[in-house]
Formats: structure tokens, sequence, C-alpha cells
């Protein structure tokens, strides 16, 4: 074995999962797999997803790989700090990629790794191996878009990588490393229907001013049509999932591609039910009927608000108007749709919350998730706030999600509005489906009780 590639999800240690039970398999390293297959190298994949912490500890040990890649997310920090401290104790050489650890290179070095990836990581791994090999950790300089520790002790940073430009070059993900039918069984039992997940372009163009960008940039690449349907024909035969799940940014972003590729699929005919996610402003009655006819059953929107004011606060370049309409037009032509909805933006006030509370319920998606704002290192909302964000405790025992900006309205404040939205939409949904006086009462009550805490804990700041 020339590398082990992992990615630190453990969905036994994810509460909340566990009650939705929707997990879907690292699409990232598979790409950086199938990729160093192709070019000779011994791989091993160990997808954390369905084993434990002493499952990672015994194939390591009984491996003993030369070098260990994991892929880093926010979410998988604490593991991915663990699995790098046990990769090094066995010996091995610890490579990093993710958004997170390329946000945090200088941290995540100071404690063990030895390289970080920057961007994406198939060429970046590709030409790292041999000099690992033959130079060690700390004579990389040549080896574009990393960090590492040099010879002197000091982190050294290489420039930027370019970004693939023709993702039709890249070989399909190495679903073959994982149990994608334990995935799809998962779901089956769950929610009776499977689904198998693939990504057709990568970045986005767009500026939202919270969004991270430190693995695919400000850009937009897109597999051409043939390409992505073979991929889905490929699935299909292999693995016979019962739906897709397109995890793009943007899937609707390029509407002669879709066009293009929704002819391709009827050509095939290839038709399995599927949910992505996109933006208002990239939606329109045509675009919503050729969805509908290629099967898309359920589409996310990025809402984040309901206040024109903050979605332009946001950059999110989206109406509100936009929002309503799409919303109301996927319905007419049968298509769920999810909502993502922030609080607590920069500058949002208990107005902007009632906006988004009418925004849900005169739009009335099927489903909808919340989340409160948090400023992400090295996007733009991070740099307004950065100078009252505070810290709650050493860098590695916490996360983003950890950090408090002072002066924001508590974290009390935002759970009992998060209560209230929840419980308001709830109650408008069940009047108009005719729900029982025992649910309507529930929700009534619910609402109630978030609104009365949030007039309670208004004056209530960070500090």
């Amino acid at each position: 074995m020339d590398i082990l590639l992992t990615h630190g999800y453990f969905l036994r240690e994810d509460a909340h999962e566990l009650q939705v039970m929707k997990p879907y398999p690292p699409l990232g390293i598979l790409y950086v797999s199938a990729f160093l297959k192709v070019r000779g190298f011994a791989v091993g994949v160990c997808d954390t997803t369905f084993k434990t912490r002493s499952d990672f500890s015994a194939l390591l040990h009984r491996e003993r790989p030369p070098v260990v890649g994991i892929y880093g997310t926010l979410m998988t920090k604490f593991a991915v700090l663990q699995m790098m401290r046990e990769a090094r104790a066995v010996g091995a050489h610890v490579i990093l990629g993710g958004p997170e650890p390329a946000n945090y290179a200088e941290e995540y070095i100071r404690c063990g790794a030895d390289v970080i990836v920057f961007g994406e990581g198939e060429a970046a791994v590709a030409e790292l191996l041999p000099r690992l090999a033959a130079q060690g950790p700390n004579r990389l300089e040549g080896i574009s878009g990393i960090a590492y520790r040099c010879e002197d002790g000091k982190i050294g940073r290489t420039p930027a990588r370019p970004m693939i430009g023709d993702l039709d070059t890249l070989p399909e993900p190495d679903r073959e490393a994982v149990d994608l039918e334990q995935y799809i069984s998962t779901w089956r039992v769950h929610h009776g229907a499977g689904p198998a997940s693939l990504i057709s372009s990568r970045g986005c163009p767009y500026h939202c001013a919270w969004c991270s960008r430190s693995v695919f940039g400000q850009s937009h690449r897109r597999c051409s049509p043939a390409r992505t349907a073979d991929e889905v024909q490929h699935i299909v035969a292999r693995y016979r999932p019962d739906q897709l799940w397109y995890a793009d940014d943007v899937f609707t972003i390029h509407h002669a591609w879709l066009f293009a590729y929704a002819a391709e699929l009827k050509q095939r005919g290839l038709r399995l039910p599927f949910e992505c996610i996109s933006r208002a402003d990239r939606l329109n009655e045509e675009v919503i009927r050729c969805l509908a006819a290629m099967g898309c059953f359920r589409l996310w929107l990025g809402s984040e608000s309901g206040s024109q004011r903050i979605l332009d606060a946001m950059q999110r370049g989206v109406k509100v108007e936009e929002i309503r309409a799409m919303t109301k037009a996927l319905r007419r032509h049968g298509i769920q749709t999810g909502l993502f909805i922030m609080l607590g933006y920069e500058g949002e006030e208990i107005a902007d919350l009632e906006a988004t509370v009418d925004l849900l319920q005169a739009s009335a998606p099927d489903v909808f998730l919340t989340t409160v704002a948090y400023p992400v290192k090295d996007t733009a909302y991070y740099e307004q706030v950065r100078s009252r964000v505070r810290p709650e405790a050493a860098w590695e025992l916490q996360t983003d999600r950890d950090l408090t900006v002072l002066g924001r309205r508590s974290r009390r404040f935002y759970s009992y509005a998060t209560r209230w939205m929840v419980a308001s939409a709830a109650l408008a949904q069940g009047r108009r489906g005719r729900a029982g006086f025992i649910r309507l009462a529930k929700a009534a009550a619910s609402r109630l009780v978030g609104r009365i805490g949030m007039e309670c804990t208004k004056k209530d700041r960070e500090r």
C-alpha cells in the first residue's frame, strides 16, 4: 500500500444523523483513489462511516501504511486530529485535505500533520507520494498547492495549483473501494428507497459571504452531458439504486447543459428519481419542466432568509420574490421543495426573522433546515466580524461552530427563534392540510413558547 485514504466521519458518533439515517459515501477521497490507481499507485480506502475508531486503529496497526491521507471538515475535526496522531504513531506520514485543514494549515501541522493540500487533491497527492518516499516530508518545495514544515522548522506554502480544467479526464470515483450497497440498504431500511450520489460539476461562481471556497475556489467546471450520463449508466447497472443525489452546489446553473443532459438520459432510457440543489434565480418554468421530466422529486433552494435586506448583506444575489415564485412553480410540476434557512446573520433583527417566517408560511416548502450563522475562517462573513470573534477554548478543543461573535444575540435567543420559526411553519402547513386539532394545538403552543422566549431573551447578547 502506497497510501491509505480515509475521511474521519463516524456515523455512530453523530447523534443527529443516527436519527435521520441518510449517510452518503465520501466521494472526495474516492476521486483521489481512482486518480491514483490509474497512475499505478497501490491505494487502500478506509471508509469510516459505518466503522468505529477502534476499527481504524486496528487497520493502521495491521497494514502500517507509509502515508495516510485524511479528508477533513469542520464536523470531523476532532476525529481527524485523533486519527492523525494514531497514523503518526505507526510511522506514517500524514496528508490532510478538505475545507477545514485548508483554513487552519499551521494549526494542523503544529498538531502533527506533515502536509496540507489546498484545493483539489488528485494531482497534488500523486506528486507528493514519490517525493515523500524519496526525501521525506520536509523537502517538498516545487510541489504546488501545499503547506508543510520545512527543514528549518518553519511552515512553507507553495503557489496554488491550477484547477483541473477538463473534468472528463478524471476517472469515475472509486466506488468499489467502499460498501455502497450498505449505504443503499441503510436508506432502504429507514426510508424505503436507497440512493447513489454523484457530482457533475465542481465549484460555484457565486459570492455568498458565509460560504467557504477553500477546495474549489471561485470556479465552476462541468463534466460533459455524455460523461455524466456514462457515470449514471454505470451506477445503475452495477448498484441498482432506487434514486440519485446530485451533490453539485448548483445543479441547474447552466441551462443548455441541463437540457443536453436530459436529452442524453432520455436517449439511453435512464430515468431515476433524484434530488438536487439549486438557486431560485437559476430556475424558470422551462427548467423546472425539464427537471420534472428527468425524475426530480425534490429540489433544495438556498433561501437563507425571507428578508431582502439580509439576503443582500449575505451577497446572495437572489430576490425573496424569486424564492416564493419558484417554490410555487416547483409544486405545480410535482417537485417537492426543501429550503435552507440561516438565522443570526450579522445585522439581523426580529423584523428580519418575521420576514423569514412570512416566507415559510407563504411558500410552504415541504421541508426546511435551519442553522444559526457561524463565521467560517477565510470567508467574507468571518472577515466582517473578525474583530468580535472570541474562541471559547483552545483551537484543538473547538470548531468554528463554537466561536462566539461578541454583541450578537445569545444562543438561547436563537434556540427560541428556531422553535418559533419551525412551529409557525408547521402550523401554517397543518392548517392547509386540515391537520387534526391536537396537532394544530401542539404547533400553536410551541410557537407561543418560542415567541415568549424570544421576547424574554431579546436583550441578551454574547459577551
